[in-house]
Formats: C-alpha cells, sequence, structure tokens
C-alpha cells in the first residue's frame, strides 16, 4: 500500500470560485454601514413616510391609492441604491486601492468578477424587495397579482441596466469622483421619477424624465403592479441604456 502525496494544483471549477467571489462581495457590502443605510433604512423609512402621511405629495387620494404608488416607486429606489450607488461606489475604491489588480492574478476571470459582483448585488435586491413587499403588504398595498409576476423580470431588467452604468462610472472614473458622482445622482435620480412619480414633475420635463433608466424602471413598475400592463416603451429604455452602459464597460473599464 503507498500514499500518493504528489501535488494535485488546479483552480476550483468556475460555479464554486464565481460563488465564493459572490459570498465575498455580499459580506464587503453588508459590512459599510453607510450603505445598509442607504439600501435598507432610508428606503424604508421614506416608504413609511409616503404612505402613511402627505408631507410629500405623490398622488393619490387613500393610503391605498398613496401605497400603489410608493411601494413600486421605493423598489425603484431600493434597485438605484444597491445596483448603481453601493456598487460603483466600491468598485471605484477596489480599482484605487488594487483590489481589482490583485484578484487578476486569482484563477478568476474578468467576467467571474463581474458575475460574482452581480450575483451579490441579487441577493441584496432579494432580500430589500422582500422587507419592503412585506411592510408594503401589512400596509395594506394590494397589487395585481399578475403584474407582480411581471414586475420581477422588470426588477432584473433595471438592476442590470443601472449595475452596467454603475461599473461604466467606476471603470473609467477616480474612486474620489465616483463616491461624489455616485451619490449626487443618487438624490437626483431619486426625485427625478423614481420617489416622484413622472406626472407629478412639469409637463415640458415629462419626456427627459422617462428617458431615464431609474425613472422608467420606476413608472414600468408602478403601471404593471397596478394594472398589469407592461409599458413596452419604458421596457425599451432600460434595454437600450443596458446596451450602451455594457459596451462602454468592454471598451473602456479600466481594472486599474
Amino acid at each position: 500500500m503507498t500514499l500518493d502525496v504528489d501535488p494535485n494544483p488546479g483552480a476550483a471549477p468556475r460555479s464554486a470560485r464565481v460563488r465564493a467571489h459572490a459570498r465575498l462581495e455580499l459580506t464587503m457590502l453588508l459590512r459599510n454601514g453607510e450603505q445598509l443605510l442607504l439600501t435598507v433604512v432610508l428606503p424604508l423609512g421614506l416608504m413609511l413616510v409616503l404612505s402613511l402621511t402627505e408631507v410629500i405629495d405623490v398622488g393619490g387620494a387613500t393610503r391605498q391609492e398613496r401605497l400603489a404608488i410608493v411601494v413600486p416607486s421605493i423598489f425603484a429606489l431600493a434597485v438605484l441604491s444597491t445596483s448603481f450607488t453601493a456598487l460603483a461606489i466600491q468598485t471605484g475604491f477596489e480599482r484605487r486601492y488594487g483590489v481589482l489588480r490583485r484578484i487578476g492574478t486569482t484563477p478568476l476571470s474578468r467576467s467571474d468578477v463581474l458575475l460574482g459582483k452581480s450575483l451579490a448585488v441579487l441577493a441584496i435586491e432579494a432580500v430589500q424587495v422582500g422587507v419592503l413587499g412585506a411592510v408594503g403588504a401589512a400596509l395594506g398595498w394590494r397589487p395585481d397579482l399578475a403584474g407582480l409576476l411581471l414586475a420581477v423580470p422588470l426588477l432584473l431588467l433595471g438592476s442590470a441596466a443601472l449595475a452596467s452604468l454603475a461599473l461604466l462610472l467606476a471603470g473609467v472614473v477616480r474612486a474620489e469622483a465616483t463616491l461624489a458622482l455616485a451619490n449626487l445622482a443618487y438624490l437626483v435620480l431619486a426625485g427625478a421619477g423614481v420617489v416622484i412619480p413622472i406626472d407629478r414633475a412639469p409637463e415640458p420635463l415629462q419626456p427627459l424624465l422617462e428617458a431615464l433608466p431609474s425613472a422608467a424602471l420606476a413608472e414600468s413598475l408602478r403601471i404593471v403592479t397596478t394594472s398589469g400592463d407592461v409599458a413596452w416603451a419604458l421596457v425599451a429604455t432600460m434595454i437600450g441604456w443596458l446596451v450602451i452602459a455594457a459596451v462602454g464597460v468592454s471598451r473602456w473599464f479600466q481594472w486599474e
């Protein structure tokens, strides 16, 4: 009987590598207190304020009508905070401190890294939407059931478009500028058709707001969860942003 002690080096299967990297990305996101505030506490608090009070006029004469507007709007805000702002800031500083360059020395390919980031973002968004939806239901939100199922691919599409824009920003601009621009964009986009519906904006601005990926996501969610109808023009807007941003990432993203 002999004992085989010959080394057998080799990378783990790709699925295992991606899962491990996704867990790492998820842990890094969850350890950031500022991002937890942005992704969980702020959307939840804003949903309670907008649905239970009339501090901000989002439309709707009754609580039920306000909930039909507010809950899907906050879904979109949660996706904006995680897929765009948090992802852009984290990736920007990973570039700044050479983390992405060091990852490049591991068996992880660039596509593995991006896939791992995407899975971590989706995991957080699943929790966000689940918590927000449960609170909304407890408050009396009653969406169209078929529309609620259709909202899932819309959330995935909007998340993909915003995440691609986040990676494009983080991969081109310096980390400090990414931090400032991502937070500024969050504040601007939140009020530009996300929290406040497009039809509450001045009429000349409404076509411009409909062209924004975040506003297109929010408006499409409001429509589909209320009536079960899909706003295909808004879907096309999100697809357009996804394609443009993905091409930009493939051409200009700098890993160091």
